[in-house]
């Protein structure tokens, strides 16, 4: 259980993730745009947002699957952990990014449930049976 994880950890860590996200998506746009010019007709658009999504997802699947740990949960001290306490497979990791994208185009209600569950877990955790531990 994830009883030693506050959600203020847990919001904290979201909101740093965030920033995060955002300045490596700003990186991606620009080379992006450098390539293949602007983004604003429907098929670049499509392509770049495709492309930021899969960045993205290349950063927590590396990082759920190899540490449990993105920059976030290291300056947070959280681990994310499946139920055997250990790092994520890869497996697990696409399954658990692919529940967080569904979360998010859902409003983002699967990171809402936070705020409702009793062991502090958000809904594509729920799911897929993973949790945040502290770490030393």
């Amino acid at each position: 259980m994830t009883k030693n994880v506050t959600r203020l950890r847990l919001f904290a860590a979201c909101i740093y993730e965030l920033l995060l996200l955002i300045a490596l998506w700003m990186l991606c746009t620009w080379i992006f745009v450098r390539l293949f010019g602007e983004a604003t007709t429907s098929y670049r658009l499509f392509y770049l947002r495709l492309s930021l999504w899969s960045v993205a997802g290349a950063y927590f699947v590396w990082c759920w699957s190899k540490t449990g740990q993105t920059l976030a949960a290291q300056t947070w001290k959280i681990k994310l952990v499946n139920q055997q306490n250990t790092t994520l497979s890869i497996k697990q990791a696409l399954i658990r990014y692919a529940l967080a994208s569904a979360s998010i185009l859902a409003l983002g209600l699967g990171f809402v449930w936070v705020l409702v569950d009793k062991d502090r877990l958000f809904l594509h955790d729920r799911l897929l049976k993973t949790r945040f531990i502290r770490v030393a």
